[in-house]
């Protein structure tokens, strides 16, 4: 099973569009005012012949835009900006009126877009920066404290400013996933398709050999060590998951002093009692304890593995998005 996002989604199809000799424009809504459909960032791809892939605003402006411009206007500048007030978006056909502000970016050659392809493919982070005056362009890596190494531009997964554009591709955000079992599968799908960069960690026999995500490894190692290594600062999920306090507790003694922004464990809510009372046994500080979100999730009547899933990555969005 293959699980992209919209950016990988969006930057794999044009780079194979280039790869077959198609021009493409790539479009990035910098800015937005009143009821837009996408946020800041959102990508979209426009073949040459109007196939298009990815949104910046449901699909009404994208195409209507490109066969606005002219070649005469291509040839002349590669990179456009073209604000969009309220009364075009609707003309446009977007009903929920806002306006939007968007870079359009004319690709002729496949290396271009290569370095992007290859790092969201294997789920790399880099950083890719456009200079809207004089057409330069800086792609480079991530290192481990999420900097580019370039250092006018702020340390934001998106920054625009009117004269430059920087977006982060490929995860920015980590989960940590204790358990290997079906729910932590419909978990790591859900979560991978949401941009997150996604580890299991299940020290248990045969729970690795069975596990059958794609790009996610299992790590067979104490979920302490696990904690410690991989999920401490605040762009960082854990979530317990084996309903093994022996597995859960020594992961949640670790990542619930940390700056985790979300840590949470399954169980009803008297295991969950019973949790915060082995804790606070084995020392752990109620202010630290209070932090845990158990049982995990969103109330939604969950009942199967898929449903729990969805109510776990739905809480994951909203700590998320208020936490942005």
């Amino acid at each position: 099973m293959s699980i992209r996002n919209n950016d990988q989604e969006v930057i794999q199809v044009a780079h194979e569009w280039l790869l077959e000799n198609h021009s493409v424009y790539l479009i990035t809504v910098v800015r937005t005012w009143g009821s837009s459909p996408r946020p800041v960032g959102s990508l979209a791809a426009v073949r040459d012949d109007g196939e298009l892939v990815g949104s910046v605003s449901g699909g009404c402006v994208e195409k209507q835009l490109v066969e606005s411009l002219s070649p005469e206007s291509v040839a002349e500048r590669r990179i456009s900006t073209i604000h969009i007030n309220d009364e075009q978006a609707r003309r446009f056909g977007l009903a929920c009126g806002g306006e939007l502000e968007l870079v359009f970016e004319l690709f002729n050659d496949c290396l271009e877009l290569e370095a992007l392809a290859n790092a969201t493919r294997q789920r790399n982070s880099l950083r890719r920066t456009v200079n809207l005056n004089t057409g330069e362009v800086l792609v480079a890596p991530l290192t481990a404290q999420g900097e580019s190494g370039k250092g006018d531009v702020k340390d934001t997964a998106f920054y625009y400013d009117g004269n430059t554009v920087s977006k982060v591709f490929g995860p920015s955000w980590r989960v940590l996933i204790i358990g290997a079992g079906q729910l932590s599968r419909y978990t790591a799908e859900f979560a991978l398709a949401l941009d997150y960069e996604v580890l299991v960690c299940d020290p248990r026999p045969g729970f690795k050999e069975a596990w059958r995500v794609p790009d996610v490894p299992v790590l067979p190692m104490s979920p302490d060590d696990a904690v410690l290594q991989y999920a401490t600062d605040a762009n960082s999920a854990v979530l317990a998951l084996t309903h093994d306090p022996n597995a859960d507790d020594l992961a949640l003694l670790e990542a619930l002093p940390s700056d985790a922004f979300y840590v949470g464990a399954l169980g009803s809510t008297r295991n969950n009692e019973k949790r915060c009372q082995r804790l606070a046994d084995l020392g752990l500080e109620q202010h630290h304890i209070n932090r845990l979100v158990g049982p995990i999730g969103i109330d939604i009547n969950s009942r199967t593995s898929a449903e729990i899933a969805v109510s776990i990555v739905a809480q994951l969005i909203q700590v998320r998005n208020n936490k942005s």
